[in-house]
C-alpha cells in the first residue's frame, strides 16, 4: 500500500512550555496528517538527551524523555496547578527550543507533581515497574546519582559506584530511595501519556515511524550497569569507539564517541540484549527505522582518546545472523534500514537477506542521470523515498547552497525554470516515485529556510532545537498535502 509520511520530533510541536509536548497539540497534529491523508508520523529518538541535546545521545535506550511530559495531563490528574507551571520561564524564542532552561525547569515541575503522587489511586503504576523492572529500576537509580553527582558522567563517579561494585550499589539504593521513586514516576507518566497518543494516532489510520540509534551513548546506564556489552577494558573504559572514516563530505571523518559493542559476548548470549532492545521498540512503535543499519555488517572502530576519525579500522559485525534470531522470537519485525553511507557488497548481501526497506534521500540525488537516489533508478517499491533526513537541509535552505551544475540538472530534471520552484518539486518527486513510502519533513511543506534544520552532523549547540507554531497548521496546509496524496495514490 503506497502511504506518505511526515517526519517532525515530539520537541517541534506547538507549545507554550518551550519544548513540544504529549499534549493537546499532539493530539491536533494526529487530527492535522488524518486531514492531510497521511499515514505515517516520524519522529526522532523519544530518548532522553544528553550531550549536545541529541536524542541520538540517550541516557538510556529505554527510557522516555521527561520534557515531553505535558504539564496540562498533570493538572487534570490534580498532581499541578495551573500556576505551578505556567510562572515558570520557558524562553523567549518561540521558534528555537532553549535546552538549558528546559533542564533547569522541568524536574522542578516533576518535582511538585511527584510530590502529591498517590500510587495507589494509579493502580496501573505498580504493573509498569514490575513489567519493565529489567531496565526500569537500573536506570531510576543511574538518574539518582547522576542528580547527585551535579549531571557528571558515571565514569567521575567513586570508583566503587562508578565500577558498580555490589556493596555500593546496595548502599544506594537505600540512600536514593526517594529520588529512585521520582525518576520511576517520570517514566511511568512518559509512557503512560505515550501509550495514550499512540493510540489515538493508531484509531487514527496513522502508523508512528520510531527511530532508535545503532549505539548507546557512553554516559549511559547500559555502559554503566552493563559494561560486558561494550568493548571496555578492565576499568570499564572504550578500548575503540564508533565514528565513520574520511570522505568527500568530511576530510577527517566523523567520531561519535560511542562505545562499541563487543559482539563476541553478545553472540555467546543469542544477541538477547538487541533482541530485548528491538522488542522495546516494535511495543512503543509501528515501525522501526535503526540508525546507521550498515554497522551490523561491519563498523569503523577509533582509538579511544584519538581527536578524529582518521586512523581507523573495519570490524565483522554480527550481520544477518542477529536479525534471524530476533524474527524467531519476535516474529516479523517492521523495520526500516537506514542504509545511507559506504555500502560495500557485503552489505547489500545483508540488506537483502533481511529483507526491510531501505532509504533514498532525494537531496543526494543530483549530480546525474545515474545517481542511484534519483526516482527512475528505483529497483523495487522497497524503500522509504525522502525529501531529506534530520540530517539534511531543509529542501529551501538545500537549494540556496547548490553549486551551478547540480542546480543546472535539477532544474532539467524536475521540469522547472525557476529556482524557487525546486522544493515543492522535489516533494512531487518523492511522492510519485515508486517507493512504498515517501516521507517530508514538515520544515518542507512549511516552506522553512536554513533556520529550519533540525541537525547538521558534527556539530554542536544549534542543533534539535527547531519549532513550530498552532498557526502553521492551517486547513490550507492540509488541503495542499492532502491533494498531494490523492494525485500520486497514497
Amino acid at each position: 500500500m503506497r502511504k506518505s509520511c511526515i517526519l517532525m520530533h515530539i520537541s517541534s510541536l506547538p507549545s507554550e512550555y518551550g519544548i513540544g509536548k504529549m499534549g493537546k497539540s499532539a493530539f491536533e497534529f494526529v487530527d492535522f496528517l488524518k486531514k492531510s491523508g497521511v499515514k505515517c508520523w516520524q519522529i526522532l529518538p523519544l530518548s532522553p538527551t544528553s550531550y549536545g541535546d541529541s536524542p541520538y545521545q540517550s541516557f538510556s535506550v529505554n527510557a522516555g524523555n521527561p520534557y515531553f511530559i505535558d504539564f496540562e495531563v498533570l493538572e487534570s490528574d490534580r498532581l499541578l496547578e495551573h500556576h505551578e507551571f505556567a510562572s515558570f520561564d520557558w524562553g523567549s524564542n518561540p521558534d528555537r527550543v532553549d535546552y538549558a532552561l528546559i533542564y533547569e525547569n522541568c524536574f522542578k515541575v516533576l518535582k511538585i507533581a511527584f510530590s502529591r503522587f498517590k500510587p495507589q489511586k494509579f493502580p496501573d503504576y505498580k504493573k509498569f515497574c514490575e513489567e519493565n523492572a529489567d531496565w526500569l529500576d537500573e536506570y531510576a537509580l543511574f538518574m539518582s546519582l547522576k542528580f547527585h553527582n551535579d549531571g557528571k558522567a558515571w565514569y567521575e563517579w567513586e570508583e566503587e559506584i562508578s565500577m558498580h561494585k555490589i556493596k555500593a550499589i546496595a548502599e544506594a539504593k537505600k540512600k536514593f530511595k526517594k529520588d529512585i521513586g521520582f525518576h520511576k514516576f517520570i517514566q511511568y507518566e512518559f509512557y503512560r501519556q505515550w501509550t495514550e497518543l499512540k493510540k489515538y494516532a493508531n484509531d487514527s489510520g496513522i502508523e508512528i515511524v520510531g527511530d532508535i540509534p545503532i549505539y548507546c551513548a557512553l554516559d549511559s546506564v547500559e555502559a554503566w550497569s552493563q559494561p560486558k556489552l561494550f568493548w571496555f577494558d578492565r576499568s570499564h573504559r572504550p578500548i575503540r569507539v564508533a565514528g565513520c572514516p574520511p570522505d568527500a563530505f568530511s576530510e577527517k571523518g566523523q567520531l561519535w564517541g560511542n562505545p562499541l559493542y563487543d559482539w563476541n559476548y553478545h553472540k555467546k548470549n543469542e544477541y538477547k540484549w538487541w533482541i530485548d532492545r528491538i522488542d522495546h521498540a516494535s511495543k512503543i512503535y509501528d515501525i522501526v527505522r535503526i540508525d546507521h543499519f550498515r554497522g551490523f555488517e561491519s563498523y569503523y572502530t577509533i582509538p579511544y582518546g584519538n581527536e578524529d576519525a582518521v586512523e581507523g579500522d573495519w570490524k565483522k559485525g554480527p550481520d544477518y545472523e542477529l536479525f534471524r534470531l530476533a524474527e524467531e522470537k519476535l516474529g516479523k519485525l517492521n523495520i526500516i534500514a537506514e542504509d545511507l553511507g559506504f555500502i560495500t557488497p557485503e552489505v547489500r548481501d545483508m540488506l537483502d537477506k533481511c529483507g526491510y526497506p531501505g532509504m533514498k534521500v532525494l537531496q543526494f540525488g543530483f549530480s546525474d542521470g545515474e545517481n542511484e537516489y534519483l526516482p527512475h533508478n528505483y529497483t523495487s517499491t522497497n524503500y522509504f523515498a525522502y525529501t531529506g533526513t534530520h540530517d539534511n537541509e531543509t529542501l529551501k535552505g538545500w537549494v540556496e547552497s547548490m553549486d551551478k551544475k547540480s542546480l543546472k540538472f535539477a532544474k532539467k530534471y524536475l521540469g522547472v525554470k525557476k529556482k524557487s520552484e525546486i522544493p515543492m518539486a522535489v516533494v512531487r518527486c518523492a511522492w510519485g516515485s515508486i517507493a512504498e513510502v515517501a516521507v517530508a519533513q514538515i520544515q518542507d511543506f512549511l516552506e522553512s529556510g536554513t533556520d529550519g534544520r533540525m541537525n547538521t552532523p558534527s556539530t554542536i549547540g544549534t542543533n534539535w532545537q527547531f519549532r513550530t507554531h498552532k498557526s502553521d497548521f492551517t486547513p490550507e496546509l492540509a488541503k495542499k498535502i492532502r491533494k498531494l496524496n490523492k494525485i500520486y495514490n497514497r
